[in-house]
């Protein structure tokens, strides 16, 4: 009876172990971990990131490569405020060349942000552990709320003065001396058409 006992024991003990496991690898897996492969740090430096967390891909030539690992702030030694360093972890196979371009990019519209890196050209030349990119700053949702301000102002401001009657525009919707002159103009050229080839003396030659 305590034989029995034990060896169902056992097999609980064995099934147990298996499942956590099996629990383990799915973990791993889904949490896209860095356990399997080989890699090293790089870093990237903005003026602002416009929301970009911990966890989030890193991108070379629309390919994931690695991931965001850290975010620090950093003094401008310019004097110009604070700069963002991100510290990102990349896979050790891939090669990035020194003139890439890196950049904070949107998965969709309103989807997460993630760092694109597009490769450059100088392959002889490629980013080595913990080295620094300069990235180029994506423009701010206020930057594009106040330009978008500015062109309805000028565009209510021309507005305004067609309906004024000002510029040349509004002259010419609102102002019948154009409509006249105009039709002045192609009555004559239709009962003189000869004017069309008709070119004036110059009189100067004469001088």
């Amino acid at each position: 009876m305590i034989f029995g006992q034990t060896k169902m024991e056992l097999k609980v003990g064995i099934f147990v172990f298996i499942g956590l496991i099996v629990l383990v690898i799915f973990v791993l897996l889904i949490g896209d971990f860095n356990t399997w492969t080989s890699g090293h740090d790089i870093n990237f430096i903005f003026n602002f990131v416009n929301g970009v967390k911990i966890g989030a891909p890193v991108r070379f030539a629309g390919v994931d490569i690695g991931e965001v690992k850290e975010l620090q702030f950093i003094p401008d030694t310019s004097g110009r405020g604070t700069k963002v360093k991100i510290i990102g972890w990349v896979k050790k196979t891939v090669k990035i060349p020194r003139d890439s371009t890196v950049w904070v990019n949107t998965l969709g519209l309103l989807g997460e942000k993630y760092i694109e890196i597009m490769p450059g050209d100088d392959y002889a030349n490629t980013v080595v552990a913990n080295e620094t990119l300069i990235g180029k700053d994506p423009i701010a949702m206020q930057e594009v709320t106040e330009l978008a301000k500015d062109i309805a102002q000028n565009l209510n401001s021309s507005i305004v003065r067609i309906n004024n009657k000002e510029g040349t525009v509004g002259k010419l919707l609102y102002d019948d001396t154009i409509y006249k002159d105009m039709e002045a103009l192609m009555a004559d050229l239709k009962a003189h058409p000869w004017k069309l080839l008709w070119k004036p003396k110059d009189d100067s030659s004469k001088k």
